[in-house]
């Protein structure tokens, strides 16, 4: 209430004292008579650009009455990088450096995507080691992004030591890939024709011991949110959205999977070997915050149960294609070779032409159904190349979970679409 809204209110009081029938009208008709009107104009209030909790440069537009939220608007676009049009003039061969930036928190699934829509329009498959050695690296990758989710969405909502332990765990994911494929993240591991190397001696003891160490950390997690009264009512509640109404606005991943629908691509569209691994697709029963939250904790279980079913079955064989046209020669003989060299040349130089054609290739990323959809004149660069994002589908239900709901539970809504905004702003 505004200064001048204050003495309009003082001056109406002061002339219906000597009046004692106001004291039998309504609160309509003494405003009337006073001649004062309270102010019914709504608040329109911008969270962000810079807000800490929005996971990335992300501007929320609230239309606010009282401390409710009646509309609210996202506004994408701060983080811009026109990877999408990058992608027309890299080759096929450059491809997976570009969109591995696109959701930093788990960037092998951009490699994957991309490599599994370039190999059917070639038409080619890649070798079974190659196949289980890209599974191995998502599901690794899901554990890190996840571990990452726990970790600010516990800073998000007070819970600081979270944001401790969520890092100390992903900080030995992190090592693992580091290990593997030279870089922590952005890794341009997965290519098409397989991937950049093969496992390094004592993939094998590294991985296991995370596994053995991870299922005592995650009941701490347990004990530290799941069970405390705090975090149960911020989260419980908060947020909710029904089954019909997500698969409306095209939410995937946990957003979907916490209204009790059990949809899942690893599951559901089979690609690589997840036919061949047992697990279970996790499913809340509320579809809200806490569901939400729930849900990925129990995928980090489900990754593990997949990983220790890896490390038993990994077969012997070849990481990548032994294919001239689409795989550069193996390193050693580019020294002893002179088409050798020349072949390697060629292939970092000029890449490989693919036949024409358009494809839609979908993976389950940590946050939904990541798609890749390619379009080729038959050169050696993708002639169109669109990304199906799953954090900007996801972003579409902000307005919907957020109705109704006090400004109080903005922060802890946005942090449990979990939002990556180079996904978004792509």
């Amino acid at each position: 209430m505004s200064v001048s809204d204050i003495e309009r209110l003082d001056a109406a009081v002061a002339r219906l004292a000597a009046d004692d029938s106001v004291l039998r009208l309504s609160e309509t008709e003494a405003e009337r008579r006073s001649g004062y009107q309270a102010d019914t104009e709504r608040m329109i209030m911008n969270m962000g650009p810079q807000h800490p909790s929005t996971h990335g440069v992300l501007r929320l537009v609230l239309e606010l009455e009282g401390e409710l939220i009646v509309r609210s608007k996202p506004v994408i676009g701060y983080l811009h990088t026109g990877m999408e049009k990058t992608g027309e003039v890299l080759t096929y061969v450059q491809g997976p450096t570009n969109v591995t930036r696109m959701d930093y928190a788990s960037p092998l699934f951009n490699e994957l995507v991309f490599s599994l829509a370039t190999e059917t329009l070639l038409g080619i498959e890649v070798p079974e080691r190659a196949q289980w050695i890209r599974m191995l690296m998502c599901e690794v990758n899901r554990l890190s992004s996840h571990l990452l989710f726990m970790a600010t969405n516990g800073m998000d909502l007070g819970a600081v030591s979270m944001m401790l332990y969520g890092w100390r765990e992903r900080e030995e994911l992190l090592r693992f890939f580091e290990k593997v494929t030279g870089l922590r993240m952005n890794h341009n591991y997965i290519r098409p024709g397989g991937v950049a190397a093969d496992l390094p001696d004592g993939w094998r003891d590294d991985l296991r011991s995370i596994l053995d160490a991870l299922p005592d950390r995650l009941d701490e997690f347990d004990t530290l949110m799941s069970g405390q009264p705090i975090w149960q009512d911020r989260l419980q509640g908060v947020g909710v959205i029904t089954a019909e109404e997500a698969i409306a606005l095209g939410a995937t991943g946990p957003i979907l999977r916490s209204t009790g629908f059990a949809w899942d691509l690893r599951r559901d569209q089979p690609y690589l070997r997840y036919d061949e691994v047992d697990f279970d697709v996790i499913v809340g029963t509320h579809g809200d915050s806490f569901d939400r939250y729930a849900i990925r904790l129990g995928e980090i279980h489900e990754s593990m149960r997949i990983l220790r079913q890896i490390l038993d079955r990994m077969p012997t064989g070849d990481y990548r294609i032994q294919d001239k046209k689409v795989t550069p020669p193996p390193r050693a003989r580019i020294d002893e070779s002179m088409e050798a060299l020349i072949h390697h040349f060629k292939i970092f130089t000029e890449g490989f032409k693919v036949p024409e054609g358009e494809v839609y290739v979908a993976v389950e990323s940590p946050r939904g159904e990541l798609g890749c959809y390619l379009v080729s004149d038959g050169g050696p660069k993708p002639y169109r190349m669109h990304i199906r994002g799953p954090s900007f589908v996801n972003l579409q239900t902000l307005p919907h979970l957020m109705r109704n709901s006090l400004i109080a539970d903005t922060v802890a809504i946005v942090s449990s679409v979990d939002p990556i905004m180079g996904e978004v702003d792509r």
